[in-house]
């Protein structure tokens, strides 16, 4: 074989291997490709003096609007509550913290205190502000301002003179339904964690 001939073959194996590569890369790409499109549910219950908050009025509600980019989305769009059912959450940013649901409702919490739109709450010598998550005490010990609400997140706050038997009926009695919610269409298009169709993955293949 001649040198020529040599360094041909060199070549067309080398330009081979990068279309391989190419390819490889490519299909990486379509098959990992996520157009930023969340949706995913969460379930939560708030209690004032044993009385439970029902979220009353339609301030507390968001309208059904199109899937947004996280880059166009308002807090409001990130998290919220839809069609005044008041113990479930809609969360469109993988980020969205359960202190940002509260403030898009005008509430706040923190780790002895919680915060109507009218009214302050905080821990004295008799009552006490309770916070169960999933099925953990955080009780004095851990705010949830900051924490991140999770797929089918499970939350009871509650705020009295409250014994523990009562606040374990309070969790229990919150439905297990963002589970459900998340295997439906979303008002807004947006169905499941996220969506991403075969034609977002083509026009952003390169």
């Amino acid at each position: 074989m001649t040198f020529v001939r040599k360094i041909s073959k060199v070549w067309l194996v080398g330009v081979a291997s990068l279309a391989l590569g190419a390819l490889i890369v490519l299909a990486i790409r379509f098959s990992t490709y996520d157009a930023g499109y969340v949706h995913y549910h969460a379930n939560f219950a708030v209690y004032i003096n044993g009385q439970q908050e029902k979220f009353k009025g339609s301030t507390y509600y968001e309208e059904e609007t199109s899937c947004k980019a996280e880059s166009h989305m308002t807090p409001e769009d990130r998290v919220h509550m839809h069609d005044e059912v008041y113990d479930v959450i809609h969360v469109h940013d993988y980020a969205a913290t359960w202190g940002q649901f509260f403030e898009n409702l005008g509430w706040a919490v923190g780790k002895d205190l919680i915060r109507t739109r009218d009214t302050l709450y905080q821990n004295n010598s008799k009552s006490v502000l309770h916070i169960n998550l999933n099925g953990q005490d955080l009780t004095g010990i851990s705010s949830i301002t900051n924490q991140v609400i999770g797929n089918e997140d499970k939350l009871l706050l509650s705020f009295g003179d409250i014994s523990s038997d009562e606040l374990q009926k309070a969790y229990e009695a919150i439905p297990n339904t963002a589970r459900e919610h998340n295997q439906e269409d979303d008002p807004a298009s947006c169905s499941g964690p996220s969506k991403t169709t075969t034609s977002d993955r083509f026009r952003n293949l390169f």
